[in-house]
């Protein structure tokens, strides 16, 4: 499942660009940033205390206007959240945080404004994949601990600024929030993901 999940991400990129080479509007980007991330109930309550990591991604948005496009990104995504617990066999508490390495997919519909339509609005599905899960104290590897797959809701503004023909950078906040338990066995609420990030980063036209 997780290998037809990525090839499907793959294989919305190589549409995108197809669709491009015929219509010439489209754009590819690299970026990084910072994520703010935490974990916490379907209600919201219960929030972790939150843990400060990074993100790098790729992206490619298909222009169908001026104001329109279809954005999808590519994004390893460092979540999880700070000053958790694990318990041991002999009921010692270690306070530790956990990170979880994602490989992201958000796939997103783009609103271009302003004058000059520097400035954009998105938001779309997301689905995530694990590539791995840790303590920081530990070093414990967790994997087995967490579902393989993450599920949810992306969404961002940013704003572009050209530096040359065909060459823009882009400054950008986005968030996710997760849909779905990432415990693998869980008998209480469901913990859901959810992060934020401040990125910058290139845009190139094609």
């Amino acid at each position: 499942m997780k290998k037809q999940l990525l090839s499907a991400a793959f294989g919305i990129f190589g549409l995108l660009s197809a669709n491009a080479q015929d219509g010439g509007n489209f754009e590819v980007g690299l970026g990084l940033g910072v994520n703010i991330s935490n974990v916490s109930t379907i209600d919201g309550q219960d929030n972790a205390s939150s843990k400060t990591s990074i993100n790098v991604g790729a992206s490619g948005e298909y222009y169908f206007s001026d104001r329109w496009g279809v954005k999808a990104k590519l994004i390893y995504d460092t979540k999880g959240w700070a000053d958790g617990y694990i318990l041991d066999q002999n009921n010692m508490v270690t306070i530790t945080d956990f990170k979880l390495n994602y490989l992201t997919v958000p796939v997103m519909a783009n609103w271009h404004f302003g004058s000059n339509r520097n400035w954009y609005l998105n938001f779309g599905p997301y689905a995530g994949f694990l590539m791995s899960a840790k303590d920081s104290e530990l070093g414990l590897d967790l994997k087995d601990g967490f579902k393989s797959t993450d599920f949810g809701a992306a969404f961002g503004i940013g704003h572009k600024i050209e530096v040359a023909e065909n060459i823009k950078l882009f400054i950008e906040y986005d968030a996710q929030s997760g849909f779905s338990d990432i415990f693998e066995e869980n008998a209480g609420e469901a913990i859901r993901n959810g992060r934020s990030s401040f990125n910058v980063g290139v845009l190139f036209s094609l």
